[in-house]
């Protein structure tokens, strides 16, 4: 009897495990540091020499999101006393160790460019270049970490006075909607509403998201509500690459739909062909939809009941019924025309009232009748079904950020530094990722070879 031996891929984990010297050649091999390098270093002649091997420092804070080292003063102990670890960074044996100011400069730096994104952005591309990263479908979610700031207690809202009884005069009516339109065009784009984000550009959203950290409020597993202070980070990973195609930071107070349409926005400058976008069912939005589908990418979103009573006529999928409630089966979509085809029943068969004018063979329903309701492929249905269970991959890295690459270990204050603290974990990941993406490559190949 042969036996059958089934094909181990190299892991994330595996790669963690691995001999440090070895791990780091191979994450530090898959990034070009050089931009950030130019960006860093002195450009004059003129003024103090520089004495520290920058190079060194920015692979250092890599190494210190991969090993694990829980702070900056651990990192250069680690630097002081373990001789390997420093050169796996690039320090020489010359090369004077960099003290916590020195990386707090270089920290503080970092933070005020988007030079760290950039390098991602750079990742992202090489990896798709690659072939790595085909994904045809997204997945979309926001995770939640605490901010080093110390919580600020929110003034209370003074109650408003009574209102006054009856109908409002012309003049009153006039001074109200006055005040009301003055109050909107104040507002910033993220404290309007999300349709009002259909028509703004993808750089000024991003530059108006809000990053200061806030109190914010989420129902657990247990349906209590749980607070905390400090930040969400959005997430657009690809649902069978389990890259991080884009990420955002927000303060924690920021509705999660708020963030979807800058990452569509985003994910839809990618060379990639993206058929579906997949989200649950937070971001159950009208705006939404309409980003989504103006992509061409067909949104799979659970559906969020609002205080809407029952749909008669139609199933808990919005599938038309028969005259006796026998739900009628989605068939097809078709693209040209933008219609869901549903087919008769199969209990219609033997039905006495089949030939009768009242039941249909055949229902179509054009998807702009309602595109909460309507989606290819339909609700309910097998495909869609699968297709929804997809979005588990951004779960799943979510999980990773926060145990393996330290997303919930924020030491810095301010939101410029934990936004630069999220780029760096989603840039370690991604480099983790490509690296393990290059060796199961290199194993396959040296396996063909023996064959």
């Amino acid at each position: 009897m042969t036996i059958i031996r089934q094909e181990s891929l190299f892991g994330i984990q595996d790669l963690l495990e691995m001999n440090a010297s070895n791990r780091f050649e191979a994450i530090f091999s898959t990034i070009n540091i050089d931009p950030i390098v130019h960006f860093i270093s002195k450009k004059s002649i003129y003024g103090r020499p520089t004495e520290l091997n920058v190079h060194a420092m920015i692979y250092s804070l890599i190494a210190r999101i991969v090993d694990r080292i829980p702070t900056i003063k651990d990192l250069v102990k680690r630097l002081e006393n373990d001789f390997i670890f420093r050169y796996d960074c690039g320090f020489c044996f010359s090369d004077a160790t960099p003290s916590e100011a020195s990386f707090s400069r270089l920290i503080e730096k970092l933070s005020q460019s988007s030079l760290i994104e950039t390098v991602k952005e750079t990742l992202v591309l090489q990896a798709i270049k690659e072939g790595f990263i085909s994904d045809d479908s997204v997945s979309i979610d926001a995770t939640h970490f605490e901010s080093r700031d110390r919580a600020v207690q929110e003034e209370k809202k003074s109650k408003p006075g009574k209102k006054k009884r009856g109908r409002k005069s012309k003049a009153e009516k006039a001074r109200y909607d006055q005040q009301k339109q003055a109050e909107n065009e104040n507002k910033s784009i993220y404290e309007k509403t999300i349709a009002d984000q259909l028509d703004v550009s993808l750089e000024e959203l991003e530059a108006e998201m809000p990053i200061q950290p806030k109190w914010g409020i989420k129902k657990n597993s247990e349906g209590k509500n749980t607070n905390w202070f400090g930040f969400k980070a959005h997430l657009a990973v690809g649902t069978s690459s389990q890259y991080i195609l884009k990420s955002y930071l927000s303060s924690g107070s920021l509705n999660d739909g708020k963030a979807a349409i800058p990452l569509l926005k985003a994910i839809g400058k990618l060379p990639l062909q993206l058929n579906y976008s997949i989200f649950d069912a937070g971001y159950d939005y009208q705006a939404i939809y309409q980003q989504s589908l103006s992509q061409e990418i067909q949104p799979i979103i659970a559906y969020n009941k609002k205080n809407e009573g029952e749909y008669v006529g139609f199933d808990q999928n919005f599938a038309p019924t028969c005259v006796l409630e026998h739900s009628y089966r989605y068939d097809s979509f078709d693209p040209k025309y933008k219609t869901l085809k549903y087919k008769r029943p199969k209990e219609c068969e033997s039905c006495s009232l089949a030939q009768d004018s009242l039941c249909q063979k055949v229902y179509k329903i054009r998807q702009e009748t309602d595109i909460r309701k309507y989606a290819a492929p339909g609700r309910g249905t097998q495909k869609w079904k699968s297709l929804f269970k997809l979005r588990t991959s951004v779960e799943r890295v979510n999980a990773y950020l926060k145990e393996f690459f330290q997303l919930n270990n924020v030491r810095h204050r301010t939101g410029a530094k934990a936004k630069l603290h999220l780029s760096l974990a989603t840039l370690v990941f991604n480099c983790t990722k490509l690296a393990v993406d290059r060796i199961n490559q290199a194993l396959k190949l040296n396996q063909l070879k023996v064959a």
